[in-house]
């Protein structure tokens, strides 16, 4: 499975950005996708998840109310639409894939990773 993600920039607080990351490659029916970030220094943080069969959802408590993770099955597309964006937000969001159907928060449970993509919120 290769993911390429995309979206990402600078945008002042307060503000929204959107990130997209598409799957390719032989997947199964079930499986989760998400979204981590990163800061220099730091370990990689869970973000939100999606399970692409029933469509359940998990988010860190960080971004509850602020960030949604929708996907599109047909294309085998995970969406993050990030709102209110702090300045905190700032790191680089990594999609990732993991081919069971149950969502970890643990990075190591995900077999595939995305490029990073760079967000920046500026305040």
């Amino acid at each position: 499975v290769q993911l390429q993600a995309s979206g990402g920039g600078l945008v002042q607080s307060g503000g929204s950005l959107r990130l997209s990351c598409a799957a390719s490659g032989r997947t199964s029916s079930r499986y989760v996708m998400g979204w981590f970030r990163q800061t220099p220094g730091k370990d990689r943080e869970f973000v939100a998840a999606l399970e692409f069969n029933i469509g359940t959802t998990n988010y860190a408590d960080s971004v509850k109310g602020r960030f949604t993770i929708s996907s599109d099955n047909a294309k085998k597309t995970v969406y993050l639409q990030m709102n209110k964006l702090k300045p905190e937000d700032t790191a680089v969001y990594y999609c990732a894939f993991d081919r069971t159907a149950v969502i970890y928060t643990h990075p190591e449970r995900y077999q595939h990773w995305g490029q990073g993509t760079q967000v920046t919120v500026s305040s």
